[in-house]
């Protein structure tokens, strides 16, 4: 089970309950945001991010204090996933 909570605009909190439970602190940048064409809240970007992690990696393997847009430098599928151009290409 993944829960989100807002701490601001741009910082998040989210735990994530499987066999060990984890916590983890992303910031998500309006900037970040607005790269996603989609309709959908932070919040929602936010789950389905973690759920990419999770199909990829333990909950203990993900960074506890991390920018989402990093995600793409450990996983390169990440921005393709998310139909997000990356800054390097045209």
């Amino acid at each position: 089970m993944i829960n989100i909570k807002k701490i601001d605009k741009d910082n998040f909190v989210v735990l994530i309950k499987k066999n060990t439970e984890t916590v983890h602190r992303v910031f998500f940048s309006d900037e970040f945001y607005l790269k996603f064409k989609t309709n959908k809240s932070k919040e929602n970007i936010l789950e389905m991010s973690f759920e990419f992690l999770l199909k990829r990696e333990s909950n203990t393997m993900i960074f506890t204090k991390f920018n989402l847009e990093e995600i793409n430098n450990y996983f390169p599928e990440y921005f393709k996933t998310f139909n997000i151009t990356s800054k390097n290409e045209s």
